[in-house]
């Protein structure tokens, strides 16, 4: 998934939220990415709390609409004590924004099936990058609003969140001290597949472009080798950096053993056709198929025939157990093509009966108050509400969801980065653990 990304400057998302008590602002709506229509207005904009319109002309304009009410096409009049409209001028930096109150107490904004409508200014007007302004219900002088210039040159609309602080206690039970760090490096160290035929575990790492897949890669090898190491292949760009298909094995300290299971990378999904992962060639990979450096070509998946198709793969071949890797600061981006594929990968590993988890990356970048203190990650309202609809959404249940913060700016380890990552790599290995009982052969001996 290519990202999508705020088109406000620093300067101009201080200023915006400068009338929010400096609320988060978590984009929603794109009209240059998702249209200008009203239809996807509301596809990705209704039911999600206050949030607020930013439309931008080509005068240097920046204005629009809050709400804290949720968009619900109920087809009635809103009262919303808290709406209003607003508008500063990125020419004339040093004044204060320009915030215009409803005049009627019954009428805020109808909530109807059409583009947002605030009576003085309708959005999104006739489903074009234009807005319908008559100074009305909400009065205002034309000229300080919009310069008199109505054609958008983009329209966007962001929730604005508070995070709902944080819980009295954490909502799932977790150590941080040095000790459990220990006591799950040591259970790590320890672990091996309990079927003879099988060496190494395979895990699957599959997920958007920019999720987090090859860093996460990194971020265990660095547990490992107690320093940060960038050895997969890792930064920010339109398509994935991963073209090939990749098994990464990880080594304790320098000179020490291998792990007996492997990271294998894919390149990133992405929403378009001829683009990203295959479906087929997923399947293939989870089938033991595909080999190490296999060169990936998004419009044509690997053929049977290929001579790079490995056709006597056997069970140490396949993948044990897939990780979905996700971006928690762009859960809510997920468009409905992109949910609808990793609904479909859900759906052919379930076929093959592997078990799957969710790693949710990033949660430092989508909720502040863990950027400022990562122990606060199960106590975070924002974070476990976020859990929750990837788990609507993908289909797995609560307990496969596991958060994480990878190394990327850092250049020394962290325990605490250290214990969060190493706790989703023993979950990883147990759910592996689950996959190798459910097969039909013996077990090693303890």
């Amino acid at each position: 998934m290519s990202a999508v990304v705020s088109s406000l400057s620093k300067q101009q998302e201080m200023k915006l939220r400068s009338m929010f008590c400096q609320s988060r602002l978590s984009l929603l709506f794109k009209a240059s990415v998702h249209g200008y229509h009203s239809a996807s207005f509301h596809q990705k904009c209704d039911r999600q709390g206050p949030t607020v319109i930013v439309a931008y002309n080509n005068s240097g304009y920046v204005f629009g609409a809050f709400t804290s009410c949720d968009y619900a096409q109920t087809g009635r009049d809103i009262v919303d004590n808290k709406a209003f409209l607003f508008s500063f001028n990125c020419n004339m930096n040093n004044n204060d924004p320009l915030r215009v109150v409803s005049g009627n107490p019954l009428f805020s904004f109808n909530d109807g099936n059409t583009s947002p409508n605030f009576e003085s200014l309708v959005f999104l007007h006739n489903n074009i990058a234009a807005v319908y302004s008559n100074p009305g219900i909400y009065q205002f002088d034309p000229q300080q609003m919009h310069g008199n210039n109505v054609q958008l040159t983009e329209f966007e609309v962001y929730r604005v969140e508070d995070f709902g602080g944080l819980m009295d206690k954490p909502w799932r039970k977790f150590l941080w001290n040095f000790e459990r760090r220990e006591e799950i490096l040591g259970s790590v160290s320890e672990w091996k597949p309990s079927l003879n035929s099988v060496k190494q575990a395979q895990i699957l790492l599959v997920g958007p472009v920019g999720a987090g897949k090859s860093s996460f890669f990194n971020s265990i090898n660095s547990v490992f080798k107690g320093y940060v190491s960038t050895q997969a292949n890792t930064g920010t760009a339109g398509s994935s950096l991963t073209t090939q298909f990749r098994t990464y094995r990880i080594k304790v300290g320098k000179t020490g053993k291998f792990l007996p299971f492997m990271l294998c990378d894919t390149m990133g999904m992405e929403e378009g056709a001829n683009a990203g992962l295959d479906i087929d060639d997923f399947t293939s990979i989870l089938k033991g198929h595909i080999q190490d450096r296999y060169q990936f070509n998004p419009s044509v998946p690997l053929q049977d025939d290929s001579p790079h198709f490995h056709r006597s793969a056997s069970l140490k071949d396949k993948i044990h157990c897939v990780l979905y890797v996700m971006d928690a600061s762009k859960v809510k981006l997920m468009s409905k093509k992109m949910v609808e594929k990793f609904v479909t990968l859900r759906r052919k590993a379930n076929q093959l009966g592997i078990p799957q988890l969710v790693l949710l990356t990033k949660v430092d970048e989508a909720c502040p108050l863990v950027e400022a203190e990562l122990k606060d990650v199960y106590q975070s309202h924002y974070i476990k509400r976020t859990m929750q609809e990837v788990s609507a959404n993908i289909g797995v249940s609560l307990t496969a969801v596991v958060p994480v913060k990878n190394y990327s700016e850092e250049v020394e380890l962290d325990p605490e980065m250290d214990i969060l990552l190493l706790n989703a790599l023993n979950l990883i290995l147990r759910a592996t653990d689950g996959y190798f009982d459910n097969q039909g052969e013996d077990t090693k001996s303890v």
